[in-house]
């Protein structure tokens, strides 16, 4: 890989840990199908991870304090009649996830609050369309109960999930679809595949935008859109070198730039911050995590570090910024999929600060757990970027129990936030409520004008 020359950055000195054995989670029977996923999903809440078994498709959800060896009996989500390959959680509700397997199905389930206390095997929402496996899923960064699902078909379909229907199908791949991807806002789709094609898709009408040859070698390639509407994608080179490129999806003739990595044969997996402009790479097989920081101007793409490790990783997924460590200057956390061991291990990414102050530079407002709009608005051609919010005050938590309805209807898994009788039943009365929720308000205002004098008192220091 050419290094570019030298940067000032406040990532540069971003450095990865993996968690104590304590902190990980053992006895996790990790799935060994072939394809190339992922095979887990985290949230501010829960762990779900593709597992091998008997019988049928299967996959884990465990609250992410649950750490340490699993019992042998864990309870599974196990209504898939083959393997389960990819999973998703809904960024707008922490307690529904969304599964894709070789049966030819996407379903979507409700976890109870505390995890599963037995194996559950009805879906919420079953979503049949698709003549072969489901590969992949991705649910839309903005609109609530909006998902797309790719399969060997060759067809993607977007689905309303709350009504169960399609909103629409893109039959314009002709081989098999490697990868997809949202634009920021969800008003644009890119996907990439294996006639070596990139193409810029309008979900809604499934029309072809824009569309360019992409790497050149023969192994897949993976795109990802960026905040500032360009593309970046990691593939292969006709000498099998590993690569990157940052492209204009407005003109996907050539590339705006592209680098050789190096000569290993894992798939690059792109995973993106667009709350900072990071893009890190992770190699299937690979021991090791390499970060970049994407910028507007030539070169684009500058290399910052590497995470290495002994183990090698099977899978990878990203906790929401929502979910982390805040006051430890926690970046990204990582959660690895050790299939020798059987293992899952949180790999904490973070950067340096001897404050204990809020970093501002390293928290831009993030998504939020709040949808922009309904599918139905989106489906109607109406577009908006996520809802923001404030990681600021330490108020960094899992999203609250929502509610989750279904073609009108309210699941019999779901519940919203209690209510003034079940409140009454739990011996809390809503005065009692009102009165804990006025004196938090009160306490943070308290901490952020302490946080204001402590910074004042470290500037007039200096």
């Amino acid at each position: 890989m050419t290094m570019r020359g030298f940067r000032q950055s406040k990532f540069r000195h971003v450095f990865g840990k993996v968690s104590k054995k304590d902190l990980c989670y053992e006895n996790v029977k990790i799935s060994k199908n072939s394809v190339d996923s992922h095979f887990c999903a985290v949230n501010a809440k829960f762990l779900a991870v593709c597992i091998d078994a008997f019988g049928g498709g299967a996959f884990y959800v465990i609250p992410l304090e649950k750490t340490g060896r699993l019992d042998p009996n864990y309870p599974k989500v196990a209504g898939h009649k083959s393997d389960v390959l990819d999973v998703a959680w809904n960024p707008f509700n922490d307690n529904v996830v969304a599964s894709a397997s070789e049966d030819l199905t996407v379903k979507v389930w409700f976890i109870p609050e505390g995890g599963l206390k037995s194996n559950i095997t009805e879906p919420i929402v079953n979503l049949q369309g698709h003549q072969r496996k489901v590969t992949m899923i991705k649910w839309h960064p903005c609109a609530s109960n909006v998902l797309i699902s790719a399969s060997t078909d060759c067809l993607i379909i977007v689905w309303n999930v709350e009504t169960a229907t399609p909103i629409s199908e893109i039959d314009c791949h002709t081989e098999l679809i490697f990868s997809m991807s949202w634009n920021y806002d969800g008003s644009l789709l890119a996907t990439s595949s294996k006639d070596k094609k990139l193409r810029v898709i309008d979900p809604r009408s499934g029309a072809v935008i824009k569309e360019g040859d992409g790497h050149d070698g023969a192994k897949p390639q993976l795109v990802q859109f960026l905040k500032n509407g360009k593309l970046f994608t990691t593939g292969f080179s006709r000498m099998s070198e590993r690569q990157y490129a940052i492209w204009d999806a407005e003109n996907l003739t050539e590339p705006l730039t592209q680098e050789n990595i190096d000569t290993a044969n894992g798939v690059l997996f792109i995973y993106y911050d667009p709350d900072v402009n990071m893009v890190y790479l992770a190699g299937k097989g690979d021991a090791n995590i390499k970060y970049f920081e994407v910028t507007d101007e030539e070169p684009y793409v500058f290399f910052l570090s590497q995470f290495s490790s002994s183990e090698s990783q099977r899978g990878l997924c990203v906790l929401p910024k929502r979910g982390l460590d805040i006051m430890q200057c926690e970046i990204m956390r990582f959660y690895k999929l050790v299939q020798t061991k059987n293992l899952v291990e949180p790999v904490v990414m973070t950067v340096p600060r001897k404050s204990e102050l809020f970093q501002k530079d390293l928290y831009p407002d993030t998504a939020s757990d709040t949808p922009a709009l309904t599918a139905t608005e989106w489906a109607s051609g109406t577009n908006k970027p996520p809802v923001m919010m404030s990681l600021q005050g330490g108020e960094v938590a899992a999203s609250a129990f929502k509610e989750y309805q279904v073609s009108g209807q309210k699941s019999a898994a779901v519940s919203s936030l209690l209510t003034a009788s079940d409140k009454k039943k739990n011996g809390i009365s809503p005065e009692t409520v009102k009165h804990l929720e006025d004196d938090v308000k009160t306490l943070k205002e308290t901490v952020k004008k302490l946080e204001a004098r402590l910074l004042a008192l470290e500037q007039a220091a200096e």
